[in-house]
């Protein structure tokens, strides 16, 4: 797998005119600074791995029901790559989409409501798991089909360029898209219109329980990406920094006007397909080795080795966390289903609202 080296992303300030100890402090700020954001990084992946173990439990008690797609393991794409965007930018993501959702700043409280369909939920109780939407922060979903979301991004991206505005589409979807027309006619069009497009490919080896390569010929996705005349490169999807590193590069590369760039972060999930899959596809061999490469524990080692880490800090974030995700519950289970007589709202007109 390749990784994308670390790039600059802000110049230093300018040297001090003497004296070897402003620069060590500025050395001590930069490393301070570096710190700091791996912690930022490591309590956003734990939010996300944390809210969804509580899903399951909340599922098993039959408190959330329809489909549920997990993002365990994946965490560090999600965070890594949504490090990277401006509130202006838009998101348009697949049925596994809490990561991104909570990645993108929607509060764990709105979406943990959305799952419980109750109306104080992102998307006030109707969409559910598969269907998160919140246009306040520029997330479009939550598409329940695959490849779905695809050209919904082409159209968002287009109208930035139309409208002349420095905005940056970045769409997020599985390996299993590949086996789908709507991203090969989307790859196109957003590189022979050169659209500020960025595909986020999650390639985490299945498309539901299809291994990759019995469904794809070529298994280099970021080669085939590349065929459309887009820059396309894969990353070590399961190396936050990594992530965050590749999709600056590519982000910024959008902004110059180079036309859409591709990403294929080579992941894995942990958990089944859903929460109704049996998980009869794959060695559980299999699904070890990978936990042993684990987003999380990644980051939590290399800030202990770099001695970032205290021996009480990740209680801290671990407090932080549960409380969070806590109060999302307790806020959820409180929260007012939609009444019946309010069903067709959003659905029909009234004869006032007809345009005469």
């Amino acid at each position: 797998m390749s990784v994308v080296r670390p790039t600059r992303t802000r110049k230093d300030p300018a040297p001090p005119k003497s004296g070897r100890r402003t620069g060590a402090a500025k050395g001590n700020a930069r490393v301070q600074r570096a710190s700091g954001h791996r912690t930022d990084l490591l309590e956003s992946m734990l939010r996300i791995r944390r809210f969804e173990e509580r899903c399951v439990e909340l599922y098993s008690a039959a408190k959330i029901r329809g489909f549920v797609h997990l993002y365990i393991g994946e965490e560090a794409v999600a965070v890594g790559v949504s490090e990277t965007l401006t509130p202006e930018d838009a998101v348009v993501s697949t049925y596994r989409e809490h990561g991104h959702a909570l990645a993108r700043g929607i509060p764990a409280e709105a979406v943990m409501a959305e799952m419980y369909g109750r109306t104080t939920g992102c998307s006030g109780g109707r969409g559910g798991s598969m269907h998160l939407f919140d246009a306040s922060r520029r997330f479009y979903g939550g598409n329940a089909i695959v490849a779905g979301g695809l050209p919904l991004a082409a159209g968002l991206a287009l109208a930035d360029l139309m409208r002349g505005q420095d905005h940056v589409t970045c769409c997020f979807f599985g390996d299993g898209a590949f086996a789908e027309g709507e991203f090969h006619e989307t790859a196109n069009l957003a590189a022979l219109w050169n659209l500020p497009l960025l595909f986020v490919c999650e390639n985490n080896l299945y498309a539901m329980g299809t291994a990759l390569e019995r469904h794809e010929a070529q298994t280099d996705l970021a080669m085939r990406a590349a065929s459309y005349g887009m820059v396309a490169w894969a990353v070590d999807g399961m190396d936050v920094e990594a992530v965050e590193q590749a999709a600056r590069r590519a982000v910024e590369g959008i902004r110059t006007g180079t036309g859409p760039h591709f990403l294929e972060l080579r992941t894995y999930r942990f958990r089944a397909h859903s929460m109704y899959d049996p998980d009869r596809y794959r060695h559980k061999a299999e699904v070890e080795r990978w936990k042993e490469r684990d987003p999380i524990g990644l980051l939590t080692d290399r800030m202990r080795e770099n001695g970032e880490l205290g021996d009480e800090e990740p209680a801290r974030i671990e407090q932080r966390v549960t409380d969070e995700i806590d109060h999302a519950v307790e806020a959820a289970e409180r929260a007012p289903e939609e009444p019946v007589e309010h069903l067709l709202h959003h659905v029909t007109g009234s004869p006032s609202e007809a345009v005469g």
